[in-house]
C-alpha cells in the first residue's frame, strides 16, 4: 500500500509570448505580482519563432520571457494559477486577439509541467478544463524531452534557461523553512 505524501511545492513559472512588449510589460507586470507575488526572476526577452501558430493573433515579431516567482506554491493550484492567466489574457484582449499568451507551469526537482486547456493523449485533466503536460523530466543532470514536447521548449536555449530557474529552486528549498 502507497501512504500518500505532500510533495514539495514547486516553482511557478510563466512563459509570456507578445509581440507588444513596450505598451503591456510594466501594467502586466504588475497585475502579476499582484496576482502571485513577487517575481523572483524576469528573463531577457528571446525569440519567438519555432512556429507561426500564435502571428496572426499577437501580431510579430514575437518575443517570449521567462518568469519565475519567488513564492513556492502546492502542486495541485496548476489549474487555479491556469484560469487567473486566462482571465489576464482577456481582461488585455483587443477583441478577439490577445495581446500576449500566458503559459503557467511548475518546475520541480524531476520535472517541467505546464498547464494547458487542451487534451491530448499524454495530458492528465485537473479540472475547470485544465490539463497537465507533462514537458519535460530532469534525468541525469539534463532535461528529458517526449515526442510530444514542444519545439520551442526542447531547444537548447530554452532547456538552459529552464536548467538556471530549476537552480535556483533547488537553493530555495535548501533554506531551512521559517
Amino acid at each position: 500500500m502507497s501512504t500518500p505524501k505532500t510533495p514539495e511545492p514547486g516553482l511557478l513559472i510563466l512563459s509570456i509570448l507578445s509581440a507588444q512588449w513596450d505598451t503591456v510589460w510594466p501594467e502586466l507586470l504588475a497585475l502579476l505580482e499582484a496576482e502571485f507575488g513577487p517575481v523572483a526572476e524576469a528573463g531577457d526577452l528571446f525569440v519567438f519563432d519555432q512556429t507561426d501558430y500564435y502571428d496572426a493573433e499577437l501580431g510579430t515579431p514575437i518575443m517570449r520571457r521567462l518568469i519565475s516567482f519567488e513564492t513556492l506554491r502546492p502542486l495541485d493550484t496548476l489549474a487555479d494559477i491556469k484560469m487567473a492567466t486566462n482571465a489576464l489574457e482577456q481582461r488585455f484582449a483587443d477583441g478577439e486577439k490577445r495581446r500576449f499568451n500566458l503559459d503557467p507551469g511548475f518546475i520541480t526537482l524531476q520535472s517541467l509541467v505546464l498547464a494547458t486547456g487542451k487534451n491530448f493523449s499524454h495530458r492528465i485533466y485537473l479540472k475547470n478544463g485544465i490539463w497537465a503536460d507533462l514537458t519535460m523530466i530532469w534525468q541525469k543532470k539534463q532535461w528529458v524531452t517526449f515526442p510530444w514536447t514542444f519545439p520551442d521548449y526542447a531547444g537548447n536555449d530554452m532547456k538552459s534557461r529552464l536548467t538556471k530557474l530549476r537552480q535556483s529552486y533547488k537553493h530555495t528549498l535548501s533554506k531551512p523553512q521559517m
